[in-house]
């Protein structure tokens, strides 16, 4: 009976882990959630597609333009406003909720991929 209970219970803890990271000089703190339970977070490869399908669904941006590697003001001439609502479009396509001081930083792709995929709520 206690071995069952054990293993139960340790198929549902969490154990926090914190990490920053540096992505093109700037730096993002991320606390992504380990678990026993083989939870079903989100692989890269679909963090990448689904943040690459946001960016070229903004109105203000030619989708020929996006890379894997596109920053939002240098290569599309995009203003801090439209970093704000492309990091919105980010939370709600998957559904999180990024800090202000978090998405002040976010400022190109691999930036938003980064914090998305180490970001424990996402899916």
């Amino acid at each position: 009976m206690a071995s069952a209970l054990k293993s139960t219970v340790l198929r549902h803890i969490r154990v926090p882990i914190s990490q920053t990271l540096t992505v093109n000089g700037s730096r993002l703190t991320a606390v992504r959630l380990m678990s026993s339970s083989h939870d079903d977070h989100l692989d890269k490869k679909e963090v990448a597609d689904r943040v690459l399908d946001v960016i070229k669904s903004y109105p203000k941006v030619d989708p020929s333009k996006v890379t894997p590697d596109v920053h939002f003001q240098k290569d599309l001439g995009l203003d801090s406003l439209d970093s704000v609502e492309i990091v919105m479009a980010l939370e709600e396509e998957f559904k999180l909720d990024i800090p202000d001081k978090e998405a002040d930083k976010i400022d190109s792709l691999p930036l938003a991929i980064e914090y998305i995929y180490n970001h424990p709520m996402a899916s």
